[in-house]
Parts: C-alpha cells; structure tokens; sequence
C-alpha cells in the first residue's frame, strides 16, 4: 500500500488542522493506520492510532482530547482531526499501515509510511 499524507500548515496556537491520508493500493480495509510525528532533534513518536474496522482508537496521552483520528475505507483515507494546537505539536506528521489482528503503537511495527507532512504551531 502507498500512502500519501496532506494537510499541514502553519496556524497559530489554539487553530485546528486536519489532516488526510490517502492510501492507494489493495485492501486498505484490512489495515490498522497509525498517525506518527517527528520534532526536530527527538525519535519519531506515536500520536493516534485506529483499527482496520474503525472499531478501536487510541491516543497517545499529550493529544488525547484535543485530536481524533478516523477513517474512510470507501474513500481509502485516514484523518487526523487537530484541534487546540500547542507549539508542542510542531513536527513533522507520518501516516503509516500495519497489517496485524491487534492496532499497536510501536513504529517499528508499520510497514508502510507515507512522505510526512509539516505542521507548524505558532505561539
């Protein structure tokens, strides 16, 4: 599966982004998609995370409340839905695939990763 990620952006404290995922390729209903960022100087972490059902999400603690992640498997797109910015959130945005029963956060566990999209949160 390729993947393809857009949507970021400069905004300003307190702005909402969302971000898309597009995924070409067979059977993206059958992977789990995971949103991952990387700052500049600090390892790629885990942001949110959905099942290839949209039936289980999780979130990493320091966005939880403030982004949703959910997906279209007609359309063949996940989204990040970012609200409440904070300059913290100023990273570079990864969308990735995995194809395992069970939605896991490890990155080492995606084997497909799109091309990353910048988000810049301004104070």
């Amino acid at each position: 599966v390729q993947l393809q990620a857009s949507g970021g952006g400069l905004v300003q404290a307190g702005g909402s982004l969302r971000l898309s995922c597009a995924a070409s390729g067979r059977s993206f209903s059958s992977y789990n998609m995971g949103w991952f960022r990387q700052a500049p100087g600090k390892e790629r972490e885990f942001v949110a995370g959905i099942s290839w059902s949209a039936g289980s999400t999780y979130y990493a603690d320091s966005v939880k409340g403030r982004f949703t992640i959910s997906r279209d498997n007609a359309k063949n797109t996940v989204y990040l839905q970012m609200n409440i910015l904070k300059p913290e959130d100023t990273a570079v945005y990864y969308c990735a695939a995995q194809n395992s029963i069970v939605l896991v956060i490890a990155p080492e566990r995606y084997g497909y990763w799109g091309q990353g999209t910048q988000v810049t949160v301004s104070s």
